[in-house]
């Protein structure tokens, strides 16, 4: 078996650790082309769509990838930002103030950021932060809840990046943290800020991203984890079960998904006499098309059309302090024992380099 090349190594140099913040990914523009090859990643992991790839190819290449890219990337381009997708924008950010926030509480870790599909890579990254000397990497997948679509998709990409190097770094990925109390509570936060700035509606309803039914009885825990937040998050703003409720979103074909979903269910509230009601997407770590576009845009219109009077979405958690307090107090926590925090002494590392260098190392 053949690895990739490894990077330059000079003795002397301080082992360094590295830390990763996954997101899903994004097409690189809101085109029709760009669309289309980010789809093309994106619905071909068998984490994803999970039938077989002859019965699943010809869909995929005959029909989707020539009729749906066009309608996305006009999706894309309603909630495009200057600086680009907002996805990127807001993982970028999140990844900078991580590093500081770290750096604050005295940790020397270097940041970086990838996306599952698209780019970065996780890949590219792996090997940006082994140039850069990192001997330890965490990964954290910005997935609250765990899912074999997203988080085990992740680790997948990572295995695959192992299998092609000779020198793997120690790695450690965080699998959840649906149920962290700081996470739960930049979450409440977020709420109460929300309701101070633009009043309380009658109900929240947290949306989260929705799974195929069959994935919870074949052993996936994300429905029980969603379930878990949603709970968690109610009991710290003081809500009864009467004032909340759980539902899913993105349902993609015709077979069963997680159930209530979240349109028809907003549009059985409005009907039934709701008046108003916010909408919180705790799943999503930062604000996205299924976020801007698909909640706030065609849940809003469907609510409001179904006789609702006011429909409020909550952003999601993005770059607010609250969320990088959690997301450093989640990466210290599965840090613990490596030695982010030592001072680096020179001396040694420069007897050390002596040492190689006389024994015929050439750098």
């Amino acid at each position: 078996m053949s690895y990739q090349p490894e990077p330059a190594f000079d003795h002397g140099t301080p082992a360094r650790t590295g830390l990763l913040l996954c997101n899903l990914g994004t097409p690189e523009a809101p085109t029709p082309e760009a669309t289309r090859r980010y789809l093309a990643q994106f619905l071909a992991d068998p984490r994803v769509i999970e039938i077989p790839k002859l019965a699943w190819w010809p869909i995929l290449h005959g029909i989707i990838l020539r009729t749906r890219p066009s309608a996305s990337a006009k999706k894309y381009a309603s909630i495009w930002m200057k600086e680009g997708s907002p996805l990127m924008v807001w993982t970028q950010r999140q990844a900078k103030l991580l590093q500081g926030y770290l750096g604050e509480r005295g940790h020397q870790v270097l940041v970086r950021h990838a996306m599952r599909y698209g780019q970065p890579s996780i890949a590219s990254q792996l090997d940006a932060l082994r140039a850069a000397g990192a001997t330890r990497v965490l990964v954290l997948p910005a997935y609250p809840q765990y899912s074999g679509a997203t988080t085990a998709s992740v680790i997948d990409d990572v295995a695959r990046w192992a299998l092609a190097h000779r020198h793997v770094p120690e790695l450690r990925i965080v699998n959840r943290y649906h149920d962290d109390a700081h996470y739960i509570a930049a979450l409440a936060e977020s709420v109460r800020t929300h309701w101070q700035r633009e009043g309380r509606a009658d109900m929240l309803v947290m949306s989260f991203h929705g799974m195929p039914a069959r994935t919870l009885t074949l052993g996936d825990p994300y429905h029980c984890e969603c379930l878990k937040t949603g709970r968690l998050l109610a009991e710290a703003l003081g809500l009864s079960p009467a004032q909340y409720k759980v539902t899913f979103q993105s349902r993609f074909g015709k077979a069963r998904w997680l159930e209530p979903y979240t349109e028809p269910t907003l549009r059985t509230l409005a009907s039934n006499g709701l008046k108003s009601v916010d909408v919180i997407c705790p799943g999503f770590s930062a604000d996205c098309i299924e976020t801007l576009e698909e909640i706030d845009m065609e849940v809003r219109e469907a609510f409001l059309h179904s006789g609702g009077q006011r429909f409020s979405y909550i952003p999601c958690l993005n770059d607010s302090p609250a969320h990088i307090r959690a997301l450093t107090a989640i990466a210290e926590q599965h840090l613990q024992g490596w030695p982010t925090r030592q001072a680096q002494d020179d001396a040694a590392l420069a007897r050390q380099r002596d040492t190689a260098l006389m024994l015929g190392a050439s750098r």
